[in-house]
């Protein structure tokens, strides 16, 4: 599985950002009363999903950050950006006492 990291650490933050484009496209849409971008339904669905489970895996991320010595907001955005790799990168590291 690690072998996957790197092209996962490069594709992940590529489509959130897209995921997230995607959405701030929305709500400009429905402030203006704009059109909707022409995106299939389920296309919003899946975005949605997976920006809600990387914010849950970013905010898991910044409450284990501190006990693996690292920095509890950089962390969980990185861990935000990468998804899983991110939280099972820090999960692999000792927990200080």
């Amino acid at each position: 599985m690690k072998q996957f990291y790197p092209i996962i650490k490069v594709l992940s933050p590529l489509l959130i950002c897209g995921a997230l484009g995607v959405e701030i496209w929305t709500l400009y849409a429905l402030q203006t009363g704009s059109p909707s971008p022409p995106l299939p339904t389920g296309l919003f669905w899946f975005e949605r999903f997976a920006l809600t489970a990387h914010a849950v895996e970013g905010v898991v991320a910044s409450l284990f950050a501190k006990s693996r010595e690292q920095s509890p907001i950089p962390y969980g955005l990185y861990t935000f950006f990468v998804g899983t790799v991110g939280l099972l990168e820090l999960l692999e590291q000792p927990a200080s006492l």
